[in-house]
């Protein structure tokens, strides 16, 4: 069976809903129904938000539902369930509303494991105020993680790239952020029940993060009741899934480049967040949208390009229009008129399939109405901003590795925000060998001459020239150059200078994408032979000394940032691999182009480089 984090998670939460009883498998629901009340903070809202809607809370018996941080009143003979991150400050605030008698019960919830100092706070504070009968039970659900699609999640850990990659960052610092992504990771795996083999590029930030996520899986297989049901004895079984390990820098490009496809398309236009958006109706005020798995247009054509959306757009469209007029003919009503369920007469035999196809033609002309909402407006920035002459030239310069000085000045200087030439002018920066000085400079001239913030340029400017010193220094000035960078940016230089050489192939396929694939298939390869591998199952002394390949279920974690790029590339091989593969796709938070090239901009003013002006102007 293959892992989907999106029904696991969503089980989790419903027997958490139902009081933390067993579930019907039948109905979905507890046995017993219980009306009880919703209290979250703002992380567990957006973890819930995605999963369950407001149907599914009250065919749960949630009749109502705050923040925790909102003045409630009380509500007597009420049970609450309570879903909220481990904090000192909701542990005070569930002090107080036990102490107010707010709830008849009280059933804790915590995102991920309680800190026994917190637990200690809690019961102290809860027998002071004589209120700890009203505690009813107290859970560690590990569900510290945002799952969006069946194979796509993210920790929702803001700014990890600048915090990582910041070259004032203290070792304390770095060991925080290192503690939240493996404290992350660990409840993913544990709502999984799989313990992976782990592999990860050798140095930085995924090395850090695989060997403590390593460590604590071990000592928690240690523990006599511990969360992993899966593999038992079998511990030695092929059929366990591959973990692998990026940061950022192992391939920048990805997280900047402008793509045409519908899904990356939408999250990095239209301001798309937790399979939401909103859009400009066709009869003016905003229009929201869900998008997730249960619009099947989205599910089916979501990797698509732009202008095969479009097609499919009216295809449909074309199809609904046929359906209705059959419909229509076998009812005897008018050819071409809006199916409204009015127009139902004459013969009678074919009236009750004629009702019984209402509401999923209705549902069908909604799904349809929403994706030409959303189409347009797509199609109006595209013309706008000549995000289609973007796209194309970007991944022409990639696969090229150069592009022409005249056809270069003219993107720069044609259509599009500041934002979209910046990303054009770092992907030129990024992809191209051999730069003349001259021209480099060019570019910056023209940045600064449309006022915009040369601060990220500045920034991976710098990392590519490092690069290409440590390419051509001899080792005795490398060893210098290699420590004084060290110092610099605080970790290994060749993994922050790696994201300027991983780029597309000749077919369009990523760099982490070809790399999974070779983890993959868990055989020897130049590729990754200095790929670290861990086995938390194994004992310490031969973990890294064998591989357990081939590897049918796979989880891709990227630190300091992923995209809808990468996702959607990972999802293609997973489908053309024979037989299919399965591939779950996480990351630290998820950004739009713009989103990374303000982080980038942020590292680039804390070296000191770039200039401040505002660059998200059209």
């Amino acid at each position: 069976m293959s892992l989907n984090l999106r029904h696991k998670q969503t089980e989790c939460i419903i027997r958490m809903l139902n009081l933390n009883q067993p579930v019907n498998t039948s109905t979905g629901m507890a046995n017993e129904e219980v009306y009880k009340i919703l209290i979250y903070d703002k992380f567990c809202q957006d973890i819930l938000s995605p999963l369950i809607h407001v149907k599914d809370l009250r065919k749960h018996g949630v009749t109502l539902y705050f923040l925790i941080d909102k003045e409630r009143k009380p509500v007597n003979d009420v049970p609450a369930v309570y879903f909220v991150q481990p904090t000192s400050k909701n542990i005070q605030r569930i002090i107080s509303d036990t102490s107010k008698s707010l709830y008849d019960l009280f059933h804790l919830n915590f995102s991920s494991s309680i800190p026994r100092p917190l637990l200690e706070e809690l019961a102290s504070g809860t027998l002071k105020s004589d209120s700890i009968h009203r505690v009813s039970k107290v859970h560690d659900q590990y569900l510290e993680f945002v799952t969006l699609e069946d194979n796509l999640f993210s920790l929702a850990d803001k700014n990890c790239f600048v915090q990582l990659n910041d070259p004032s960052a203290g070792d304390r610092e770095i060991e925080a952020i290192v503690d939240r992504i493996v404290g992350g990771l660990f409840c993913v795996l544990a709502t999984l029940a799989v313990v992976p083999i782990i592999r990860c590029p050798r140095g930085g930030p995924a090395e850090m993060v695989s060997s403590a996520l390593d460590q604590k899986l071990r000592d928690h297989l240690l523990e006599k009741n511990n969360l992993f049901t899966e593999g038992g004895n079998f511990a030695g079984s092929f059929q366990r899934p591959i973990l692998c390990l990026f940061d950022r820098n192992f391939e920048l490009a990805s997280g900047i480049l402008h793509d045409f496809r519908y899904k990356p398309l939408v999250h990095d236009v239209l301001g798309f967040r937790l399979n939401r958006l909103s859009v400009q109706g066709e009869k003016g005020g905003m229009k929201s949208y869900e998008l997730d798995s249960s619009d099947p247009f989205w599910v089916t054509n979501g990797s698509l390009e732009f202008p095969e959306v479009a097609l499919e757009i009216e295809t449909q469209l074309n199809k609904y229009k046929k359906d209705v007029d059959e419909v229509n003919r076998r009812t005897g009503g008018t050819n071409g008129a809006e199916f409204d369920g009015t127009d139902l007469i004459g013969n009678t035999k074919h009236l009750m399939s004629a009702v019984n196809s209402l509401p999923e033609l209705t549902e069908r002309k909604q799904v349809i109405d929403k994706h030409t909402n959303i189409a347009t407006v797509l199609l109006g920035e595209i013309k706008e901003r000549s995000l289609d002459s973007y796209a194309k030239k970007e991944y022409d310069m990639m696969v090229r590795g150069s592009i022409d000085r005249n056809e270069l000045m003219s993107v720069l200087k044609g259509k599009g925000t500041n934002l979209d030439r910046l990303r054009f002018a770092i992907m030129y920066l990024i992809s191209s060998d051999n730069i003349p000085q001259s021209e480099v400079e060019m570019v910056e001239a023209t940045l600064r001459e449309a006022e915009v913030d040369t601060s990220a340029f500045q920034y991976v400017k710098r990392i590519k020239s490092l690069n290409v010193s440590l390419a051509s220094a001899n080792s005795a000035s490398r060893s210098n150059l290699v420590d004084w960078a060290e110092k610099l940016y605080g970790q290994s230089i060749s993994a922050v200078t790696a994201g300027v050489k991983n780029l597309l192939s000749s077919d369009r396929q990523l760099a982490l994408t070809r790399t999974v694939e070779v983890l993959m298939e868990g055989r020897p390869n130049p590729e990754i032979d200095s790929y670290v591998l861990f086995d938390p199952r194994a004992p310490k002394s031969s973990s890294g000394s064998h591989l357990r390949g081939p590897f049918k279920e796979a989880v891709v974690f990227m630190i300091g940032g992923g995209n809808y790029v990468e996702h959607g590339s990972l999802q293609d091989l997973a489908h053309r691999q024979q037989p299919s593969k399965h591939i779950i796709y996480g990351t630290t938070e998820i950004l739009t182009g713009g989103e990374f090239v303000e982080q980038l901009a942020l590292l680039g003013k804390k070296m000191g480089l770039g200039v401040g002006t505002a660059t998200t102007n059209p």
